[in-house]
């Protein structure tokens, strides 16, 4: 049981860092090659297909990464999974006003102010591409030394 909680918190954390860091490395920046019109655009599309897939995965890593905890796993799986777990909050509490502003129905998707909203969420997101990089690590570094 214990193997399975593990492989489980390890395989949702590191495929959570692999979509966010591929987000912030490609995907973000290719979108912000466009006119702003265009980048808001298949921003929207983009933020909400990522955030079914991405939503769960780090809730299922932390949940099982703390499991892992109580059944005696370590301090290592708590820290990780607190990484992970932090993901929420902060895409609640700090980017959510983001994202509602460039959702909003009313918003010009050429203007100046877009594109900054735009480039604010970037580095926004990196803070997740960050704390799920870093809970990955340490994951893996529990699973080499128990």
């Amino acid at each position: 049981m214990l193997a399975v909680l593990q492989l489980i918190a390890v395989l949702c954390c590191m495929l959570f860092a692999g979509a966010a860091i591929y987000i912030n490395v490609v995907e973000h920046p290719a979108r912000m090659g466009c006119a702003t019109k265009t980048a808001a655009t298949v921003w929207m599309p983009s933020y909400k297909r990522a955030t079914m897939m991405q939503a769960p995965l780090a809730v299922t890593s932390f949940l099982t990464g703390v499991a892992v905890w109580l059944l005696g796993g370590g301090l290592a799986w708590l820290i990780a999974a607190g990484l992970i777990g932090l993901v929420v909050p902060f895409t609640f509490i700090v980017v959510m006003p983001t994202n509602n502003e460039l959702l909003a129905p009313e918003r010009d998707l050429a203007s100046a102010e877009t594109r900054s909203l735009l480039e604010k969420w970037g580095r926004l997101h990196a803070v997740r591409s960050l704390l799920s990089f870093l809970a990955s690590i340490v994951y893996l570094v529990s699973l080499i030394r128990p």
